[in-house]
Order: structure tokens, then sequence, then C-alpha cells
């Protein structure tokens, strides 16, 4: 294992969690080459010790160097942090290639489906950049609100890779006294709790946003739940990964936690604001939105039931009112709860 002082490390996008993701290394020992897409962020940085726009109120290491050139922040990288919004993973990824080393270890640290591909986001990783061995790609998901991991508060997460030397490799590079890390060697379950869960959270946010109390979005998580594993199984995933860290674990915070960016474009909905409405008043992501789409075409494709998810795609785009799909949600024909599987 290469040490602190000699392993090199880039962060490949300045939103809050890739702000967080490099603050906590750079904290650790490690230096950090941080990309970010905006001047004024990589300004910002270097002038105040802050990112002002994404993550902001916290003072950012010294030992982090931002830049807008992402090949100087790729190239010669012994590991790669890609925290990037989903729908501009392929064409970041592609402005990487031929900038990455061979023997680069790849952390996708990015929660979504691209639409029409239908790729976890390893998977356009493993399409955009050729290079890299197939082997060495490994993802991060769990729990992690970026702003809770900045204020060090205790948090769980879950490393996986094909490889289980590449993700202990990674688990000892991220653990700190409160950042614990496990291994995992399901990538497309970790990953598609990942994303999926963003769904169910624009959901519980509905169900907030309408006032249909604690029994309501208890049922709702249990069944999204019961979705994103039925999706997990006809790809392949280990369905013990969903009972997780990066299965039940981050479900559950991203659909009751107030900083949840998906449940809070949910709940506005549940409260009668419209989505284009809603998107225009944030510069953040909500991943939720983007993979809606994807899974609901996904889904018909693989023939996997997810009616929760297919609600909510409705309910973005095609404007069903959110009462008509909870009337619908609760009219389908009656059947017994476990899935044979």
């Amino acid at each position: 294992m290469i040490q602190k002082n000699e392993m090199k490390i880039g962060v490949v996008g300045a939103g809050s969690w890739g702000t967080a993701i490099a603050n906590l290394l750079a904290w650790k020992g490690f230096k950090i080459d941080l990309w970010a897409f905006e001047k004024e962020v990589k300004d910002q940085i270097e002038t105040y010790r802050e990112n002002k726009i994404f993550h902001p109120g916290f003072s950012l290491s010294t030992n982090i160097s931002p830049s807008n050139d992402i090949t100087e922040v790729v190239s010669g990288k012994d590991l790669i942090a890609i925290v990037v919004p989903s729908h501009v993973m392929r064409q970041i990824s592609r402005n990487m290639s031929g900038h990455v080393s061979s023997n680069s270890i790849l952390v996708s640290a990015s929660k979504g489906i691209e639409n029409h591909t239908h790729l976890t986001m390893s998977g356009v990783l493993r399409e955009t950049l050729p290079e890299i061995q197939e082997n060495a790609f490994a993802v991060l998901s769990g729990p992690s609100f970026a702003k809770e991991v900045a204020m060090q508060f205790p948090t769980v997460v879950s490393v996986a890779s094909r490889d289980l030397q590449v993700a202990e490799n990674v688990q000892r590079v991220f653990a700190t006294s409160y950042f614990r890390v496990y291994t995992n060697n399901d990538m497309i379950g970790v990953e598609l709790g990942g994303a999926v869960k963003n769904i169910i959270a624009i959901a519980s946010g509905i169900v907030d946003g309408l006032g249909l109390g604690l029994n309501t979005r208890a049922a709702l998580i249990t069944r999204g739940l019961t979705e994103i594993r039925r999706l997990g199984l006809r790809m392949g995933a280990n369905p013990h990964t969903f009972a997780g860290i990066a299965g039940v674990g981050d479900l559950i915070l991203t659909c009751t936690g107030d900083l949840s960016r998906n449940h809070m474009v949910g709940k506005k909905i549940g409260q009668g604001m419209k989505l284009k409405d809603i998107l225009s008043e944030t510069q953040t992501v909500a991943e939720g939105v983007k993979t809606a789409k994807s899974v609901y075409n996904l889904s018909r494709k693989l023939g996997v039931e997810m009616p929760i998810s297919h609600e909510v795609y409705h309910i973005l785009y095609d404007n069903v009112p959110p009462k008509d799909a909870c009337i619908r949600l609760m009219s389908r024909d009656l059947r017994q709860e476990l899935d044979e599987q």
C-alpha cells in the first residue's frame, strides 16, 4: 500500500459531496487535486479555503489544490474519485480518457443510472475509460450526507469492487475515526441501492408534502426496498446487499433526512409546486429525477414490477397528480407480501 505522502489522489467534482470527500482525505494527510467545473469554485477554494457555492461554512484543508483543468487533476494519479452528477458522467469521463494511468484505481461516488444506456456509473466508466484495468473499478455508497461528513459525525459506508484487494485498498484510504468503510464485492447491488433509493426518496417527500403521515411513509419505504431488491435480483445482485449499508441504510436516510435533495423535491411536489420551478431554484442536483426515467424504462424492458417507481415517473414526466398516484397504488390487486425469491 502506498504511503500517504507518496499516494497521488485526484477528486473529480467539487459539488458538496466531492468537496466533502476531498476534504476528508486531505485532513487525513493526502495531497488532493480537486477538479471544479466552475471557475468561481476554484477561486473561492484558493482564496478563502471554502466552497461557498456547494459546501458553505466549512474550512477546507490546504492539502487541497483546486483546478479547472481535468487533465492536470487525473494525470499520474494512483486513485481517482469521481463525484459528478450522473447525467454528465459520460462526457466528463471521456474528457479524462487518455490522461489517466492504466494503473489507477477509479472510485465512483456518483449515484445514478444513465438514461439512454441504463448503465450504472461504473458501467459508464468502463465504456469511456478502456485503459483502466477491469478489476480496478470501485464504487463508494451508503448513508452519507456531505454536510454531516464535513461535521465529522460518525458515518458508515460501503466500498464495492470485483477485486477484494482493490476494495480493501480503497477502504484503508477513506477510513477515519468518524468515517467507517466496509467492503463488498457486489458492485451492481451497491450501485442500484444508491441510485434507486433516490426515486423512493422523492415518493417519500411527496407523502410528507401531502401530509399523509408516518404510517404511509413507513409503508412506502418498506415497499420501495422491495422494488429495489426486485430490480437488483434481476440484474444479478446479491440480495443481502439490500439489507445492508448501501441498501436499507441509504434508503432510510434519503427518505427521512431533511438534508435529502430528493426528499425535498418530492415534498415540494406534494405541496403543489411544479417540477421545473423546483429545479430552477437550486444549483444542486436531485439525482432521482433523471434516474426515475432510467428505472421506468429499464424495469419495463426487464419485466420487473416497480409500481412506486413507476408512479414517481408519471408524476414527474406525465404531470399525474400525486393524490391520483397514491390512489392507484392503494387500489392495486391484493396479493401476498413476500416475493418468491
